[in-house]
């Protein structure tokens, strides 16, 4: 299992995801879940991947061959004039190898299920952010609900409907985000860290703000503890049920 998450705000774009693949007794394995395609003042384009590690690898894999085997003449994301390209494209890809493996897929202990978020911009456009799953079809993100998830997202949800606003600084997005991590990791061992995160600021068309966030993070400690104490504060502070 693993953990991302996307949001869109007025400043840019924040993207957060876990690494952990594994989390067997005695078998703990990460690989990288956000990958980044760019190019300079034209376009930067995220994904984030969930679900069956080989499909997601496959597809990511998929992408970047288009890109290097541009000749061939069919799009690619580094082609695309709209985000919604893209969005169709990575669905593309998805089902491409849904029909090269599905079939084997369906017949083992194994599943296709993947989700996908995708999120940049492309020159001519403000940023967009998507959600992709398993079929290839996909949502956009709209005003109401300003982020994605994906994978274990239960327990670091609640964090993100209260405190989520599109006028937030993209410094203070990313702090939600890692509380909303950090709740995920307190009650799921199958989401783990460290933690890859990256800061897209409208028309930058640049991906030099990414991070990675190391369970040793000095940051990330004070920000736990931190919010460990701001919660036991406001439980002991509010009124206790009489009966």
């Amino acid at each position: 299992m693993t953990y991302c998450v996307g949001l869109k705000l007025d400043r840019g774009l924040v993207f957060a995801a876990d690494t952990r693949t594994n989390a067997g007794l005695d078998n703990i394995s990460t690989f990288k879940k956000l990958h980044v395609w760019e190019k300079s003042g034209d376009r930067v384009i995220t994904l984030l991947s969930a679900g069956n590690l080989a499909v997601t690898q496959a597809v990511i894999s998929l992408l970047s061959e288009h890109i290097h085997n541009a000749g061939e003449g069919r799009p690619t994301l580094m082609t695309v004039e709209t985000m919604f390209q893209a969005a169709r494209l990575v669905g593309s890809a998805v089902r491409e190898v849904r029909e090269i493996d599905g079939e084997a897929l369906a017949t083992s202990a194994d599943n296709f299920f993947v989700t996908f978020i995708l999120g940049g911009q492309i020159k001519g456009e403000d940023p967009r952010l998507f959600q992709i799953y398993s079929a290839g079809n996909f949502i956009e993100v709209c005003e109401d609900t300003p982020f994605v998830q994906i994978g274990e997202h239960k327990y670091g949800k609640p964090i993100l409907d209260r405190v989520t606003r599109h006028d937030m600084r993209l410094g203070e997005a990313a702090k939600m985000v890692l509380l909303s991590f950090d709740s995920t990791l307190r009650s799921n061992l199958s989401v783990g860290m460290p933690i890859d995160l990256m800061l897209y600021n409208t028309d930058s068309f640049t991906s030099e703000r990414q991070f990675r966030i190391e369970k040793d993070d000095p940051y990330f400690q004070k920000l736990s503890e931190g919010w460990s104490d701001a919660l036991r504060d406001a439980f002991a502070n509010m009124d206790e049920l009489e009966l």
